[in-house]
């Protein structure tokens, strides 16, 4: 009936058909991270960050996901286009990894859709330096139709140790009005937030699988002893976890 929920269920089957290997290898790589207590981050610029949100405090996500956000590229950020500018900015990117505490064995998932900018090439390039598995979402079509605005002339693919398509159009937006030349209506939100969700899921599920009895989710702060359970689990994690609880 309404072109968007057509869209959207074809591009998530196409995703769960074509995606299930890296899906598959990214969960393998987080199970194991949790289990020897290493820290998993998450990044993205502008409305990429939406996901870095979707994973962060959430009743049922990881306690242990530690978002990295730049104030310069958040939503919030007056004038809005002043966010443009820093995600293309050369060095930004460094300097925002230069300030987390990745660390050898350390999980980073990016999100970008054209994979082109700066920011999140240099925040990636950087993490694998420090010995970090990069775990990229991202539209491969996309991203290789455009040019790279890194001096590397690489996209976030080419620094990412597993890359999971997200199958959108060029250019995001996926429905098409009669009579208008521009696509309307981005998928990209949609779609990466159940990735990173089926991430969540499988991991947990493999860590209880394994003989984890506590995995390190939160519960929910509205339901009778979830703050209590919340604390315990943080104190179980903390040398994991760089936020203020």
């Amino acid at each position: 009936m309404y072109q968007y929920f057509d869209r959207v269920r074809a591009i998530l089957d196409t995703v769960e058909k074509e995606e299930k290997k890296n899906i598959d290898a990214t969960v393998s790589v987080m199970v194991n991270a949790i289990i020897n207590k290493k820290s998993l981050f998450a990044f993205g610029a502008s409305h990429a960050g939406i996901l870095t949100q979707e994973l962060f405090y959430r009743a049922g996500g990881l306690l242990n996901l530690n978002p990295i956000f730049g104030r310069e590229i958040m939503l919030d950020t007056e004038p809005i286009s002043h966010t443009s500018h820093m995600e293309r900015l050369v060095g930004y990117g460094k300097l925002l990894a230069d300030k987390t505490p990745f660390s050898d064995g350390d999980v980073l998932i990016l999100h970008s859709v054209s994979g082109r900018n700066p920011v999140t090439i240099e925040m990636a390039m950087e993490a694998q330096k420090r010995g970090v598995t990069t775990i990229s979402i991202t539209n491969l079509k996309y991203s290789k139709s455009v040019s790279s605005r890194h001096p590397s002339g690489k996209n976030l693919y080419h620094f990412s140790d597993i890359v999971i398509d997200n199958h959108g159009d060029i250019g995001d937006a996926t429905c098409d009005i009669e009579g208008l030349e521009q696509k309307v209506s981005p998928s990209s939100t949609v779609v990466g937030a159940t990735i990173v969700n089926t991430i969540v899921a499988e991991t947990v599920r493999q860590l209880v699988e394994k003989g984890m009895k506590h995995p390190p989710i939160f519960y929910s702060a509205n339901l009778d002893g979830g703050d209590e359970l919340n604390r315990q689990l943080y104190e179980e994690y903390k040398d994991t976890i760089f936020y203020r609880y």
